[in-house]
């Protein structure tokens, strides 16, 4: 039984890289060394040829990493890497817990070792190439270390807290493990912004002025109780510009990239938020929420019709004789990813209406024109791809492409005039 499942292990990688590299291939037949008749007014002739220059560039980079990602996993599959990865740790200590912080902590460390020339070039070859980093070798390697450590303390804590319910409630301990879990998720939802961003970047509260006297009106106009608004030094590492909501209740927050700051105007910049504050007052944050809360009930529970089962462990430890958490772990979720793969499609399309939903929330509530003159100056600011393959989207995009909100905020702006 072992031996099919580690060949239905294979199928399912190959199929999904080679997925990957059909979507990649669609995404680049959509590429033109002309302007498009859709993009006038949105890129100039010489900014879209340096956009698709850095798509062609990052398509280039993504087929080598890819590839090498792929050829390790095969190589660990075939030359029994993971059972000597096994055997390393078991030399060491026979307890489960600190079997799996060891097990995982070494192809984790690995990992990363692998990775790292691979994010040197991306990101001071290519976007440096591009006039986007800002990051200093020194931020990159303390990035790096704190990201470890994060790691170590995170993952690893809560790993070895589901190993350590497991090894005392066995086969009841996907109950306990999704509490836990729960628990976490909402934990770092509402302090992700307090307790993990200052590890990397300083936020700084927005000082008062007309910024945020506009910010602060908009949101007591649509009955938005805010208080926490900040502006966080993202250009330490990129020149692109960003805004993003955090925390729940008391503890959310509007938090602004001083790089957003600068290449909008205000009006501009309260459109954006107006979207975000769009997808509290629609309850897409809430929604999104509850429906990763089952998600992770539903695949806690079959992860523990299986973990018991030897076969999951020797499929990719031959020589196991017993069930081994670790091993299970990473055999269940490659062959739970398909199911996740169907998931995600389903959460992308979910998500698609409501950024729809939340863009119209800001054209009929704010102002349609500053949400569209925005999207256009953020995608051409950050070079983004404006004419992706439709499958491409269907797979891969959490947000309709720039063309279809505009398309869809002209509607709402047509409106508003009449």
């Amino acid at each position: 039984m072992h031996i099919t499942i580690f060949y239905i292990i294979v199928g399912i990688l190959v199929f999904d890289y080679l997925l990957d590299r059909f979507l990649s291939y669609l995404n680049s037949t959509r590429w033109s060394d002309k302007l498009p008749e859709d993009l006038e007014g949105i890129y100039d002739a010489e900014k879209y040829r340096k956009q698709q220059n850095y798509e062609k560039e990052n398509h280039r980079f993504s087929l080598v990493t890819g590839a090498v990602s792929f050829v390790i996993i095969m190589l660990m599959l075939f030359l029994d890497g993971f059972q000597f990865v096994h055997e390393y740790v078991s030399g060491v200590t026979d307890h489960p817990i600190l079997m799996a912080m060891l097990f995982f902590g070494i192809l984790m460390f690995a990992s990363d070792i692998i990775n790292t020339p691979f994010a040197v070039y991306d990101t001071f070859i290519i976007e440096e190439k591009y006039g986007f980093n800002t990051t200093t070798v020194k931020t990159f390697i303390f990035d790096k270390i704190k990201g470890w450590f994060l790691a170590i303390i995170l993952g690893g804590g809560l790993l070895s807290a589901i190993i350590w319910i497991y090894t005392l409630t066995s086969d009841m301990f996907w109950i306990y493990a999704w509490i836990l879990i729960t628990a976490f998720m909402i934990f770092m939802t509402m302090f992700y912004s307090t307790l993990i961003v200052p590890l990397f970047n300083k936020q700084t509260p927005l000082e008062e002025g007309d910024l945020r006297s506009e910010i602060e009106g908009f949101s007591k106009k649509v009955g938005f109780k805010l208080k926490n608004i900040y502006q966080i030094d993202g250009s330490k590492r990129s020149r692109k510009a960003n805004a993003y909501f955090s925390g729940i209740g008391a503890k959310k927050r509007i938090v602004l990239y001083d790089t957003l700051i600068k290449d909008l105007n205000i009006r501009e910049i309260v459109a954006v938020l107006a979207h975000e504050i769009g997808h509290y007052k629609k309850k897409h944050t809430l929604t999104g929420i509850v429906i990763s809360v089952i998600q992770t009930g539903i695949t806690l529970y079959l992860f523990s019709l299986f973990i018991g089962n030897t076969d999951f462990s020797k499929a990719l430890v031959p020589e196991a004789e017993q069930p081994l958490f670790h091993i299970g772990l990473i055999t269940f979720g490659i062959l739970y990813s398909p199911i996740s793969t169907i998931l995600g499609l389903g959460m992308n399309i979910m998500s698609r209406k409501n950024e729809y939903q939340a863009d119209r929330f800001a054209g009929e509530n704010y102002d349609a024109k500053e949400l569209q003159e925005a999207l256009k100056r953020l995608s051409v600011k950050n070079l983004s791809n404006l004419t992706p393959h439709p499958v491409y989207v269907f797979f891969n995009y959490s947000h309709p492409p720039l063309l279809k909100r505009l398309e869809a905020l002209k509607s709402v702006g047509n409106r508003q005039s009449a």
